[in-house]
């Protein structure tokens, strides 16, 4: 018999994307074959995500249209992983009566079992979350096809508790991977071609081994393995970042000098209705220590606009703050209400929409301004380029990105996804850089 075909489709986070990566190991382990296209599949499975209300409603339009799939081919198994399942549990069934299966983040290991459920005439549910899943054993399998970018999932599940996160609750108690199953996938990934990796934790600054390994540690450990590797990590929470790391950080060229540091708000008071365990003071001595520490550091973040009884006064701190760190790029969202978190259960979401969606434009239009700033100062430096492709606007020209994560377009010369290239910045956007292969002798 030929092996049943599997399409996985998935939204929201990095670590989203990798959990996708297990589910296929998994189910090319047990003799399914992953494909590209829903259309071909016997097998559809959804990775969803649970962060914000849009990122559940564009799941539930698209489950929608494989719903039309399936009344054209009663045989099809749809399936719903990740968040969304774990939040929304057996309701989904009730919701969507459609769909076959429900299965958490710590139950892919259950999907073949939970099949063979489905094709004997049950409903497949597993949502149990775990204390010690961390799926450590398994060799994910590449689904972006590039060969180039790769994450690596160092530790799963949350509990800082952030009042308005959902995450905790879908994602269970925080735990971190061996440190050696780590440095092996890391080192397999680079001798079959791979050259940047990306670590990947809802937190990974409170990485600990089970032999006391540090995430500053680790670090050290996966940058060793080659000059030619690059190394990135997300996410970091600001009150977990420490010297130690950033010291790290700058004795290794090939550790990025990017940092990611979402700080939500520029208010403290906000940030203490948030539950985010450090102060406006705090981020910026932060800041001032990455700035003082690792030379040319792109600084990111992400921001949350009208976050309940946020006052004009808030916002502009949170203006005030985005212009005294000049971040180079931020994620930016009004505040949406997640069923069950701290906040839904103990503050009116009290902004007005208008409001919260003009707070919104506000830090957009500045965060705009900014990037472009960033961008700007760039030009008439060299940057060595990691090559990911063919850039989407002109097949004459290749994009990469640089060492502070900035995308960078220059000429087409045979070159390959893979290679390094030292690059002269002529010019800008607010997205991106251009420039000219730099002659170095």
């Amino acid at each position: 018999m030929s092996a049943k075909k599997v399409y996985i489709e998935t939204y929201g986070c990095q670590m989203n994307f990798s959990d996708s990566e297990i589910v296929a190991s998994i189910m090319k382990d047990n003799g399914f074959e992953i494909i590209s296209e829903a259309k071909s599949a016997e097998v559809i499975l959804v990775n969803t995500c649970s962060i914000r209300d849009n990122a559940e409603q564009r799941v539930r339009n698209r489950i929608q249209e494989f719903k039309s799939l399936k009344k054209r081919t009663p045989q099809l198994i749809v399936g719903i992983l990740g968040c969304m399942a774990e939040r929304l549990k057996t309701n989904l069934l009730e919701e969507e009566t459609f769909v076959d299966m429900i299965i958490g983040p710590d139950a892919y290991r259950d999907l073949p079992k939970l099949l063979a459920d489905v094709e004997s005439g049950q409903k497949g549910v597993n949502v149990l979350l775990s204390h010690e899943e961390t799926y450590s054993d398994l060799n994910p399998v590449r689904l972006d096809g590039k060969g180039v970018n790769a994450f690596i999932s160092i530790m799963r599940g949350c509990q800082n508790f952030c009042s308005y996160c959902v995450v905790p609750y879908t994602r269970g108690k925080e735990r971190s991977r061996d440190a050696q199953s780590i440095i092996k996938e890391a080192s397999k990934l680079f001798d079959t071609g791979y050259r940047e990796i990306t670590l990947l934790g809802q937190n990974v600054n409170s990485y600990l081994s089970a032999d006391n390994l540090n995430f500053a540690g680790l670090m050290a450990q996966v940058a060793e393995i080659s000059p030619l590797l690059r190394v990135r990590f997300a996410t970091s929470h600001p009150k977990d970042m420490s010297d130690e790391l950033l010291d790290t950080i700058a004795a290794y060229p090939n550790i990025c000098k990017f940092i990611h540091l979402p700080a939500q708000s520029g208010s403290t008071r906000i940030l203490e209705k948030m539950n985010r365990k450090y102060t406006r003071e705090w981020y910026l001595g932060r800041i001032k220590a990455i700035r003082e520490k690792i030379d040319g550091c792109s600084i990111t973040t992400d921001i949350i606009a009208g976050f309940c009884t946020e006052t004009e006064e808030d916002h502009m701190e949170t203006l005030s703050l985005m212009e005294t760190v000049g971040f180079d790029f931020a994620y930016m969202f009004k505040y949406s209400e997640r069923p069950d978190t701290f906040a839904a259960k103990n503050f009116a979401d009290d902004v007005p929409e208008a409001v919260k969606a003009r707070h919104l434009q506000e830090i957009i239009n500045l965060q705009n301004k900014l990037s472009l700033k960033s961008n700007k100062k760039d030009i008439g430096k060299i940057f060595e380029v990691l090559v990911e492709g063919t850039s989407k606007r002109s097949k004459d020209f290749v994009s990469g990105r640089n060492s502070q994560n900035k995308m960078v377009i220059f000429p087409q010369n045979n070159y390959k996804p893979g290679d390094y290239v030292n690059v002269l910045i002529k010019d800008c956007t607010s997205a991106s850089l251009k420039g000219v292969v730099a002659n170095i002798f």
